[in-house]
């Protein structure tokens, strides 16, 4: 078997490891969707982090990158600028509202029939993006190593599924620490190789980016793509900061663990475009004919297989498999967190209060787990269904309609904590008149339309409208009619029932209320508990990479696998050596 193929087979192996390691970690439902509310910012943040990457990110992001120049990254900027957000306002207060699903602060804050519309607004499309990511990840690794697709999309399907349905929360975003740390190390050491081949940093962008180096290809108005800069800046801030998209928020620690969740998010996502187009544009300056690259199978998304490319031919054996591995990881995370997070939704949001009879934790719990399971068959019956529509375009059709439904849905989830005195209809409503406006951009607007506005004296590139169509244009639509229209509800404001202005009271109260955890021998174990598993398995990662320098390859190449082995290692024994004994709290406490 190839040795690439086994690489993936053992990492699928050792995520089903960790799942069955954190088994008995979920006792209860708030244990299970939200660990808690007891997980350390280290391991809060790098799921954060992982939430915004997928297969996307070594793919079609890395083509991009081929004539995009510089401006490729700037996504990933602006996901930074969001986090810092995070880190300043909206981190602390999605702790605060101390939720088990992100859905109950909707029914607080906008009231009961909003929830629902939230619920069936976000569920559906996050199955649904879920699949197309899980699907795009098998048609890429069917092509270029040729496993078959239907046995991928089943096989990391059942993968994670196992994961999250044995281990809930704790096992999902452990495995997004243990995912992360193997992106971040893998891409950083490409990225050294790219440079070193290169002969420094210069040469690499030097030959590897186009003329016009920030923009790239395909810009003919400049204004234009600065309109583009800064649409995308405001687009990432909503997507980023909201109450939807908070329920990783809400498994820290406290409200501190919480906001330094966000800096480290903010942090990882600075650092990583630094590294990981280095690769892409190495590609660009010395292969750029996608041609002779002996893909067909990719038909016209041959530029996907970029940085592909730059790992077979420039790395050594074996390192395939381990950015597979990377891509794997990043696309599992997305899903893990739709089966967990739409689990908990559905538990919280329809069932217990519509349905449930019996609210034991145990009822409870078997209930989370069937959710878990259905969501999971779900995801992967609707991936080996994209499989046989791809050819018509449902692809682009499906992140149409997601676009359709999910910046409308953002707009109240994330104004509701600024804007304090509005019906609850404001909620439902700012999402259909912002459907409406994303109806206009999506089926209306044309070139023509926006030429003839702008008194443009030529036409648009392909890439001049297809960025402002997805981007600018939707931002200004919102930006100018949907986001007004929440604020000025606030002039149709009543005073709510006393059972509603009791609601809306806990959940100003809860946000403005920071959550302190004391220190005490309980939360030092558990503090110490996340350290130990952890640390522990990365350490025995690290031996798993270790047997990689037993390859077949140049003396460099085997030192390459054991310096990834060693800083995994390395930061295994960091969490290790950083274990609190409980003889520390009585010390601390008596010198009080």
């Amino acid at each position: 078997m190839d040795i690439d193929i086994i690489v993936v087979l053992v990492y699928f192996i050792f995520l089903i490891g960790l799942g069955w390691v954190f088994r008995s970690a979920a006792s209860n439902t708030s244990e299970y969707f939200r660990g808690g509310g007891r997980m350390l910012w280290w391991m809060v943040g790098s799921s954060a982090f992982m939430m915004a990457l997928s297969a996307m990110t070594f793919t079609g992001l890395m083509g991009k990158a081929l004539t995009s120049g510089m401006s490729v990254a700037i996504v990933f900027f602006a996901n930074a600028l969001g986090y810092f957000c995070n880190y300043l306002f909206f981190a602390a207060k999605a702790r605060q509202m101390r939720v088990i699903s992100p859905l109950q602060g909707i029914r607080l804050r906008l009231g009961a029939v909003n929830e629902q519309v939230f619920t069936w607004a976000n569920v559906p499309l996050s199955v649904l993006q879920a699949a197309i990511w899980l699907n795009g990840l098998a048609v890429f690794t069917s092509a270029v190593i040729g496993v078959p697709l239907e046995q991928t999309i089943i096989g990391a399907g059942l993968v994670v599924l196992f994961m999250s349905l044995v281990g809930g929360s704790w096992a999902v975003i452990a495995s997004d620490f243990m995912q992360m740390i193997i992106i971040t190390v893998m891409t950083f050491i490409a990225a050294m190789v790219a440079i070193w081949k290169s002969g420094g940093v210069g040469n690499l962008l030097e030959v590897g980016l186009p003329t016009e180096q920030l923009i790239g290809d395909g810009y003919s108005y400049t204004y234009l793509f600065v309109g583009w800069f800064i649409c995308i800046f405001v687009k990432q801030f909503f997507s980023t900061n909201n109450m939807v998209d908070s329920y990783r928020f809400i498994a820290s620690k406290d409200t501190k663990n919480a906001r330094k969740a966000a800096l480290l998010a903010c942090s990882l996502m600075i650092l990583g475009p630094l590294v990981w187009f280095l690769p892409a544009w190495y590609v660009a300056g010395n292969y750029a004919d996608v041609t002779t690259w002996g893909l067909e199978g990719l038909g016209d998304k041959v530029a996907d297989a970029t940085y592909y490319m730059f790992v077979k031919r420039e790395m050594p054996v074996g390192m395939v498999g381990l950015m597979l591995a990377a891509m794997f990881a990043a696309t599992m995370s997305s899903m893990d967190s739709a089966l967990n997070r739409n689990a908990g939704i559905i538990l919280k949001s329809v069932y217990e209060p519509y349905f449930c009879k019996d609210f034991s934790e145990k009822n409870l719990m078997r209930a989370s787990k069937v959710l878990t399971a259905i969501f999971g068959i779900v995801i992967i019956l609707t991936g080996l269904f994209l499989t046989s529509l791809k050819e018509f375009g449902l692809f682009d059709l499906m992140m149409l309609v997601g676009t359709l439904v999910g910046f409308p849905v953002l707009i109240p989830s994330i104004m509701c904590f600024f804007v304090r005195k509005t019906p609850d209809w404001a909620g439902w409503g700012t999402i259909v008149v912002g459907m409406c406006v994303s109806a206009v951009i999506a089926f209306v607007i044309t070139p023509n339309t926006v030429e003839t506005i702008l008194g443009l004296d030529t036409q648009l590139t392909a890439r001049e409208f297809s960025e402002m169509k997805s981007v600018t244009l939707g931002v200004i639509g919102h930006m100018s009619i949907t986001l007004p229209f929440f604020v000025l509800s606030r002039f149709f404001y009543k005073e709510p029932s006393p059972e509603r202005a009791a609601e809306i009271n806990k959940f100003f109260n809860n946000v403005d209320t920071e959550v302190i955890v004391e220190e005490t021998e309980q939360s030092i174990l558990m503090d110490n508990k996340q350290h130990i598993m952890l640390g522990k398995m990365l350490l025995t990662a690290s031996v798993f990479l270790a047997m990689l320098t037993l390859v077949p390859n140049p003396l460099w190449g085997k030192a390459l696998f054991a310096i990834v082995a060693g800083i995994i290692a390395l930061i295994g024994y960091i969490l290790l050596r950083t274990v609190k004994k409980p003889a520390e709290l009585q010390v601390k406490q008596s010198c009080a």
